[in-house]
């Protein structure tokens, strides 16, 4: 009974100390300037969201969210994006991996009159490590791109594609 309480306080230990890192890396990289939605909050089925994804397309296509539309980071352009999104009230979440890229382009969106944008906290990384399910385009999978060797510390699930 010891090992299994012991046990315990460590795997929780462990999550929380993941949890709190993302934190202190998002705070390292963001203003904060756009509010956070974690990823137990977007996966509530009450939660209707626009999904915009960050990513580059080779990213995209490894794997994203269900229904999530590429807008892409370093070739992102504001017109073509709001042309999709009529509603300025809609509620919009970006991501990226992690929640960076993901803040500049909603930010941009908020410059754009947007009133209910959102950023993924911890990003589609956050999203496979906590066990939901990402997509590709034969439907489910496992493959996450990892981005960078770096960043890939902040993937704990899945399996890590790179380019």
């Amino acid at each position: 009974m010891k090992n299994f309480i012991l046990l315990s306080f460590l795997l929780l230990g462990i999550a929380g100390h993941s949890q709190s890192s993302i934190k202190k890396l998002l705070k390292k990289y963001n203003e904060e300037s756009v509010p956070y939605i974690s990823v137990d909050e977007l996966a509530m089925p009450k939660t209707e969201a626009i999904l915009l994804d960050a990513r580059e397309l080779s990213e995209f296509n490894v794997s994203h969210l269900e229904d999530a539309v590429c807008v892409g980071y370093d070739e992102f352009n504001l017109e073509t994006t709001t042309e999709l999104l009529p509603d300025k009230s809609a509620t919009i979440v970006v991501y990226c991996s992690l929640g960076i890229r993901s803040e500049d382009i909603a930010e941009q969106l908020k410059k754009a009159g947007y009133t209910n944008v959102f950023n993924l906290f911890g990003g589609i990384f956050e999203w496979k490590n906590n066990d939901f399910t990402i997509y590709n385009a034969e439907g489910e999978t496992d493959d996450v791109h990892a981005f960078s060797k770096e960043w890939s510390k902040w993937l704990t699930k899945g399996n890590k594609i790179y380019d």
